[in-house]
């Protein structure tokens, strides 16, 4: 395959040196700047429908911005400038985006149905719909008992093991789709190195009960495999040698590893190196969210992730939800100035929510090194951080209203509730709206994503928003938004700290 838009953003121009951003910059300096959204509004009595877009469950209202349609007209040319509707097919056909790398760029793959034909050529693409396939048979199979652990009694406490995506994915999906868990059975997770986590699990579980899912690529990961070595020995303490077999499964592709450890063939499930780890929910990782929910509900975040997959590659620049957030992001960083930006959602159980993003947007875009090699000309992402938004009306709304800094806002609002409390429920979606307004009072910009009820659907389009509201922001720094070397370089330090030559370091390991 003719690698023909990575090529093209190898010799790429600066952002900075586009035409569109340097009109937005003057834009910005004769006629955004120091004018309020209360004027903004004034002047046009239609901005909040104008201002909005529309995808599947998703509304996202933009009107609360610093922005007019000359604004959103220069957005819509950067876009175009910067190549973001060719980046976008590279994506979808399989091309080596993650340059860096030398690999595809496939999470759309693992959401999409076979007739979407996306990148069906890519080596391992078309084996997507056979894991799926082998994960369902496994699911039904512990769902219904006639795969149990090793004394015959049910296995109900589901237990993931990993780090990082393998992590955070589960258990932010997990959390969300707490109505969606089947009865009796217990979503649990292991990630941190340094033991805790697992010291208080084995006080409350059962180990003739208990399901560990390891979610490590290569299987060699140092927190995940030192956790699961761990879990190993509590099993076997337990149960017996013989009991590995039943208490453990993995997604993983080191299949040697998995021979040493004693995971059976059948409890094995393949990922591919064109998965990203902050992209791979919708892989084997996910085994333990559909242990925990079944399939169907699975399933059916798959089927969120490709309602917003099919959006982002067939609506136009100016009416494409993943774009226009990513320019919102570029407009705020860029050229208003923002640093950071807070995440909050209007439903308790999107708690974790703000930490998934964290680790999507700020793994992806923390880079200072474009696609060439050479340093990058403008800020690359902001410092997302968040919280459930009522908590954090009474921790740290008083920065967002009245200190100094600049922070954009996400709201995540549901309209219905994902529990029994309707009532309730409205007083949050009031204390949302209220908050919002009152941001727009003390004239601070912020986002509102509506949906009807947080489901499985409505999840996974929210997820694939994002994933592409992070790419596109990339596509027009110019960066690899797929690569992660920094987070490289500190597992290779760790292998070599305690001869470490560095005078701090030696006082700290002498005084630990």
């Amino acid at each position: 395959m003719a690698h023909s838009y990575t090529n093209r953003k190898l010799t790429a121009a600066y952002p900075t040196d586009l035409k569109a951003w340097q009109a937005l910059q003057e834009h910005h300096r004769e006629a955004m700047q120091g004018k309020s959204l209360h004027e903004l509004f004034a002047a046009d009595k239609d901005r909040a429908g104008k201002y909005s877009i529309e995808s599947g469950d998703l509304l996202l209202d933009y009107s609360k911005h610093h922005l007019d349609d000359k604004t959103c007209e220069l957005l819509t040319q950067l876009a175009s400038e910067a190549d973001v509707p060719a980046a976008i097919e590279a994506m979808f056909a399989g091309e080596k985006i993650n340059a860096t790398e030398d690999r595809s760029v496939l999470h759309v793959a693992l959401r999409a149905k076979i007739s979407d034909a996306v990148a069906l050529d890519t080596p391992g693409v078309r084996e997507v719909w056979e894991v799926l396939a082998q994960m369902e048979d496994y699911v039904d199979a512990v769902h219904a008992g006639s795969i149990h652990g090793h004394t015959g009694k049910r296995l109900v406490d589901i237990v993931n093991i990993g780090i990082g995506g393998s992590d955070l994915g589960p258990v932010m999906a997990s959390t969300a789709l707490r109505p969606y868990w089947r009865d009796g059975l217990r979503f649990h997770s292991v990630s941190n190195i340094d033991g805790t986590q697992l010291a208080d699990l084995k006080a409350e579980l059962d180990p003739a009960t208990t399901l560990f899912v390891i979610c490590s690529k290569t299987f060699t990961t140092l927190e995940t495999m030192s956790n699961a070595n761990a879990a190993r020995q509590w099993i076997v303490q337990a149960l017996g040698d013989g009991a590995v077999e039943s208490h453990f499964a993995a997604a993983s592709t080191n299949h040697e590893a998995m021979d040493d450890f004693g995971i059976g063939a059948e409890r094995r499930f393949r990922f591919w190196d064109w998965v990203g780890g902050r992209y791979s929910i919708w892989s084997a990782v996910g085994l333990s969210l559909a242990l925990v929910t079944g399939m169907d509900t699975f399933r059916g975040l798959l089927a969120g992730g490709r309602v917003m997959d099919q959006h982002f590659r067939q609506a136009p620049m100016d009416a494409n939800m993943p774009v226009t957030l990513a320019l919102l992001g570029v407009w705020t960083n860029n050229f208003c100035g923002a640093q950071t930006q807070a995440i909050l959602p209007y439903d308790n159980r999107l708690e974790r929510f703000p930490a998934y993003l964290q680790q999507l947007q700020m793994e992806s875009s923390g880079k200072s090194v474009r696609m060439d090699g050479k340093p990058v000309s403008c800020d690359t992402g902001m410092v997302i951080w968040g919280e459930s938004g009522s908590n954090a009306q009474h921790s740290f709304y008083q920065l967002l209203h009245q200190g100094t800094r600049l922070v954009p806002v996400d709201f995540l609002l549901p309209s219905r509730s994902s529990g029994d409390t309707q009532v309730q429920h409205s007083l949050a979606v009031a204390n949302c709206l209220a908050q919002s307004e009152a941001l727009m009072e003390g004239d601070h910009p912020s986002n509102t994503i509506v949906f009807e009820k947080l489901t499985p659907e409505a999840l996974g389009q929210l997820i694939a928003l994002y994933e592409h509201k992070v790419f596109v922001e990339g596509v027009i720094w110019g960066i690899d938004s797929f690569d992660q070397w920094g987070v490289e370089l500190g597992k290779k330090l760790v292998d070599g700290i305690k001869k470490s030559s560095n005078p701090s370091t030696r006082f700290l390991l002498s005084r630990l």
